[in-house]
């Protein structure tokens, strides 16, 4: 099983230790943003490498949340579990949230 507090960690050094951003988070929202839309342009193109850039996408994430001195290991579970507990209809084909536990 994949360890995000300990790679989010490792993540961080290794921008450290490369010389990286680690201070102006406004930049790094925007490299973030970047490699999402690198991520969309491979699965829109059909190439191979979207799995290469989805990974970007998780390192850069994981980068901003250390940064921000924010667990995002925690994050996700205390949002999924969230997520579980939502109810939704459809409305005109499209799902609405209805009820948030």
């Amino acid at each position: 099983m994949i360890n995000l507090k300990k790679i989010q960690k490792e993540i961080y050094r290794n921008k450290l230790e490369k010389g990286f951003n680690t201070k102006d988070v406004y930049l790094e929202f925007c490299l973030t943003h970047n490699e999402l839309s690198e991520a969309f342009q491979a699965y829109n193109k059909k190439l191979p490498d979207l799995g290469e850039e989805l990974a970007d996408v998780a390192i850069y994430l994981l980068a901003l949340a250390e940064i921000l001195n924010i667990d995002l290991e925690e994050e996700i579970l205390k949002k999924v579990e969230k997520n579980k507990k939502r109810k939704y209809k459809e409305v005109n084909g499209v799902l609405v949230k209805t009820k948030d536990i």
